[in-house]
């Protein structure tokens, strides 16, 4: 292992395979000061908008966004450059079956926007781990979870990001992965550490409209280079490199290419798995993450929270045409370099024997776009990667500040709150720098399926976890805490095999475990999830129910069943349609009346805006499921 690790070090550290095509040119050089200087600008300009210095303002932006930047923000912070570079090179690898990663997303995000938002907003709450201490009670769920989140952002986002960043920067300019990386954190940070959230999902807004241009743009001069699509799947089925491991065929790319829905048992990213198993962690990333809800929490009302959600899952269409076929045109027309098997020529190549699918997208953009356009998609995958870390940073500091130093100094005013929110900002800034090389030296062989395999190990048990919270009142603190024990213990025990084991290299034959050889991760979310679940269940019926007082307001019946009262507002009560059904129970006037915090809690919509919502909904629904069909 070690000497594997050595040698990737030294493939990484020799730049010459890395010179660029073409030299980067000085209109490059101005397209990228430009494009920096307007996001410091715009930063600047919104946080000037919303008053920072309190919490409810940096944190929550003031609860005053619109729809359109909620949904762009939805998008852009779930699209840094990770999923761009991981998205592209695990199509290059498999063909289009990774698509249902995007597309799964739709249902979770109408789930938060209609289920799970009404109950965090009457809630009253600003991190999702105080969500589960109100409803619950007692502290440790709330500091588990707190520091399960960090951990997650850390090793799954944050470096996945930095690593996939700095490849793309290498790619193409040749500059040393440091020295990039570092100088793109330090714009971030700053800008975090001086807007709060408004600048982040203001910047996000800006980067969403480049980055789709961009990547628009790309995709369409790479269907150009191979004839269109109608000659995708052919072109794609003879791209096969020219050296390649005698004797078998890892080389060959996989027929069920052109693919949505694969084989249950022999398939790399099964039906069952890609149904079942990934709503559950589409459910943990888009409707329990900080992250994510953070961003639907700041929507001016429960409307324009929906529209954002609504928005977000139109752009998360898109992937499939713009980032997940350009990487199979890149294997097309890159075959020697980003199809490689050999081990040697892999590290020649790109650094990492395992192989070089990861390249895929910025080797594209290095030989495709004419300068100065070139210029325009570095400074968006810079602006991808600043985009999701200026997310974590903002929301991890946010989980840190309220959750766990609330707990270590109760007496803490709102201007420590501000001091400590910042510091952990730089914080995270140097441990993600210091796990650069450690990430550089582990495999990058499918950087898309390392992330997905981390979250499908720890993520279910949550999952679990807050579905149980919100739809079943009996369940109680003892019951969950537990469950989250096993559930952890569990995925920790296939993370540990999984790290001892790696997925051998091409001829190779496979030893590992059955437990790893024939439980696709997937699936062992989808049992991961039910063994919580069942805990949960189990300690909760032994155990005596919470009081009905604690319920209130908390979970989704709970929410439903009061009479709304008359004083606020009368029209709100109006007639819904059956489109928004999922959604009439819940739109009650602010029921914490007279409380400061009455109009933080306020669930109430206009009907036309309810109903414009709901009927958004139902054709966007149609949309995904004739995509589904049509490439099934």
């Amino acid at each position: 292992m070690k000497a594997a690790a050595e040698e990737t070090m030294e493939g990484n550290s020799t730049a010459g395979s890395f010179t660029p095509a073409q030299q980067f040119s000085v209109a490059d050089l101005v397209v990228v000061v430009v494009y920096f200087s307007l996001n410091v600008a715009v930063g600047i300009w919104s946080s000037c908008r919303v008053n920072r210095n309190t919490v409810s303002g940096y944190f929550l932006a003031g609860r005053d966004m619109a729809w359109w930047p909620i949904g762009a923000s939805l998008f852009a912070s779930s699209e840094g450059s990770g999923l761009f570079i991981g998205l592209a090179g695990t199509g290059a690898a498999g063909g289009i079956a990774v698509t249902g990663f995007e597309w799964n997303a739709t249902y979770a995000l109408l789930a938060l926007a209609w289920v799970f938002v009404p109950v965090y907003i009457s809630s009253g709450i600003v991190t999702m781990p105080e969500y589960l201490q109100r409803r619950f009670g007692g502290e440790r769920i709330r500091m588990y979870l707190s520091g399960l989140s960090l951990l997650l952002s850390i090793f799954t986002k944050i470096s996945t990001d930095l690593y996939s960043g700095a490849l793309f920067v290498q790619v193409c300019l040749g500059w040393d992965l440091y020295l990039s990386t570092v100088l793109m954190l330090v714009v971030t940070g700053l800008y975090t550490i001086a807007g709060g959230l408004a600048a982040v999902i203001y910047t996000d807004a800006l980067q969403t409209l480049i980055m789709v241009l961009g990547a628009i743009v790309l995709a369409v001069k790479a269907f150009n280079e191979i004839g269109g699509y109608p000659n995708l799947e052919e072109a794609y089925l003879k791209a096969v490199p020219s050296k390649i491991v005698p004797n078998t065929t890892c080389h060959l790319p996989r027929a069920d290419a052109m693919h949505l829905f694969r084989d249950p048992v022999s398939g790399d990213l099964p039906w069952t798995g890609m149904t079942f198993g990934l709503s559950i962690m589409a459910t943990w990333y888009w409707c329990t993450d900080q992250v994510i809800v953070q961003r639907s929490l700041s929507a001016k009302n429960l409307s324009h929270a929906k529209a954002g959600s609504i928005l977000a899952s139109y752009l998360k269409m898109l992937p499939l045409f713009v980032i997940i076929m350009p990487g199979m045109i890149s294997r097309v027309l890159y075959p020697d370099a980003v199809a490689c098997v050999d081990p040697e020529e892999c590290t020649r190549v790109c650094g990492a024997a395992v192989g070089c699918s990861n390249i895929a997208y910025p080797k594209l953009v290095v030989e495709l776009m004419p300068s100065g356009l070139r210029g325009l998609m570095i400074a968006v995958m810079m602006a991808a990667l600043m985009s999701s870390l200026t997310s974590i940073f903002n929301s991890s500091s946010t989980l840190f500040t309220m959750d766990i130093w609330r707990k270590l100094r109760p007496g803490a005013g709102e201007r420590e709150l501000l001091l400590v929110g910042r510091v952990v900002t730089v914080v995270l800034v140097a441990l993600s720098v210091v796990w650069i090389p450690i990430l550089q030296s582990s495999s990058g062989g499918q950087l898309y399926v390392y992330i997905q395999a981390v979250t499908s190990y720890l993520a279910p048990p949550v999952t679990a976890v807050f579905v149980l919270a919100v739809f079943w009142p009996r369940a109680n603190e003892q019951g969950a805490f537990w469950g989250l024990m096993v559930g952890l213990a569990l995925g920790l025990a296939r993370m540990g095999l999984e790290l001892a084991h790696p997925v051998p290299r091409c001829g190779v034959p496979d030893q590992r475990p059955w437990l790893l050889a024939d439980i696709h991760y997937l699936h062992f979310a989808v049992l991961l999830c039910a063994a919580t679940g069942a805990v949960v269940v189990g300690g909760s019926l032994l155990t005596p129910p919470p009081p009905p007082a604690r319920l209130k307001d908390l979970t989704w019946w709970t929410l439903s069943q009061e009479s709304p009262e008359p004083s606020v507002d009368p029209p709100s009560q109006g007639h819904f349609d059956g489109s928004c059904s999922a959604a009439a129970g819940t739109q009650q006037p602010a029921k914490a009346k007279g409380s400061p915090s009455a109009a933080l809690r306020d669930t109430t919509e206009r009907p036309v805006w309810a109903r414009v919502c709901g009927i958004n909904a139902v054709v966007l629904m149609c949309i995904n499921i004739f995509c589904y069909a049509y490439f099934a």
